[in-house]
């Protein structure tokens, strides 16, 4: 994702956000090590999450992106920061067991003067224990304060451009649930199809390439449906199993995930009515997600519709989503469930998941939208209704 995607101005106001957020917990410097925010903040965009880098937000002036000496390059390549704003850590720390590259952000930090009123991501994959170890020894336990989701929520509301390239990433996740539905035959094995669609997302259409996806294809067949995040195996497609396919396309770091459910053989009665719930609560949810409802607000449609149904869902219903790296591509802030009172803004984006898992099967027929004035609005074009493979 490089910064040229988005105009100066756009960074400008994302870095208002942010900076008015920090004010508002008292947070002088903010630390950010989650590699979507580092990204939403400044354009950087690379496979070197693996060790530690972050993004460094003061509260006034340009911010300071700090990682692993090999990848200052493509900091160079992608953010728009300028190379003096660009430092590193010693090689020779990589992943070694005596020394940490928290060691030189620490000096970094103190040659700058900001050691006191910090903002960290305490809860985030990539923010170590050893690296808040390091910090507070520095910097004692008062000076730092936790920081998590502060950017993320920032990034709720998208802009234009980002819906653009939401919208493109769903012309590429419908792209691949074709590729699916061409595909699915019984007798064929598993990894085969899912090799056929991970490639037709990634080789995009004409004049629109597609990226990797921060989340791996969700693909159980039968009782592995019953699960709700098992990926795939090399077993042959199944006469009487469903199968529901998890994927989204990427493009410039941007998804728009989809499950739908596809079925070998005369679909049984109580699949076929959970697939009438499900597609219940999406035509609710849509309809109800307008500004100003809450996320529990809009969760009851699904509930409702299950329940009815005769059945129970024990998990949330849904999610944000928009600009993220692996191992997921939810935004981590809000939920679509009981108890979250957050209220819907025109331009929020969702994973909406009404799935229904029993003992024995399960059905996911998702929906990624953009709450509007109207209602929510589908991100992709992809047929809803399960398919039914001879």
């Amino acid at each position: 994702m490089p910064a040229s995607d988005f105009t100066p101005q756009e960074y400008a106001q994302r870095l208002t956000k942010t900076r008015a957020a920090m004010a508002s917990q008292g947070i002088e410097t903010l630390i950010v090590a989650d590699p979507s925010n580092m990204a939403w903040l400044t354009g950087y965009d690379g496979w070197s999450f693996y060790v530690p880098q972050v993004v460094i937000v003061p509260s006034e002036g340009t911010p300071l992106w700090w990682g692993r000496t090999q990848d200052k390059a493509g900091a160079a390549q992608t953010t728009w920061i300028g190379t003096e704003n660009l430092f590193d850590w010693p090689e020779e720390h990589v992943q070694h067991p005596n020394h940490h590259p928290y060691d030189a952000l620490v000096t970094l930090l103190q040659d700058r003067g900001w050691t006191g009123a910090l903002g960290v991501e305490m809860d985030n994959y990539y923010y170590s224990a050893a690296a808040h170890r390091i910090l507070e020894t520095a910097f004692g336990r008062t000076a730092i304060a936790d920081a998590t989701s502060l950017v993320n929520w920032q990034r709720a509301v998208k802009s234009e451009t980002e819906l653009e390239m939401m919208r493109k990433a769903g012309r590429l996740t419908a792209h691949m649930h074709a590729v699916l539905r061409e595909g699915f035959r019984e007798g064929r094995r598993k990894n085969e199809l899912v090799a056929e669609v991970q490639a037709a997302g990634i080789a995009g259409l004409p004049g629109l390439a597609g990226d990797y996806p921060a989340i791996a294809p969700i693909a159980p067949s039968g009782l592995e449906a019953s699960a709700s995040h098992i990926t795939w195996n090399d077993r042959p497609l199944t006469r009487g199993e469903a199968t529901y396919f998890e994927v989204s396309g990427c493009f410039h770091r941007y998804h728009c995930p989809a499950s739908r459910t596809l079925f070998l053989g005369e679909v049984p009665a109580d699949i076929r009515r959970a697939e009438e719930a499900v597609l219940t609560a999406i035509s609710d949810t849509l309809a109800a997600a307008r500004p100003g409802v809450t996320c529990e607000e809009i969760a009851t449609c699904v509930y409702d519709s299950f329940s009815r149904a005769g059945y129970v869902k024990a998990n949330r219903t849904g999610y944000p989503i928009g600009l993220s790296y692996p191992p997921d591509w939810g935004e981590r802030t809000m939920s679509l469930r009981p108890g979250d009172t957050t209220r819907l803004e025109t331009g929020m984006t969702f994973h909406l998941m009404p799935g229904l898992w029993t003992p024995d099967w399960g059905v996911a027929i998702t929906e990624s939208f953009v709450v509007t004035p109207t209602g929510g609005q589908a991100l992709a074009e992809i047929p809803l209704n399960m398919v039914a493979a001879p």
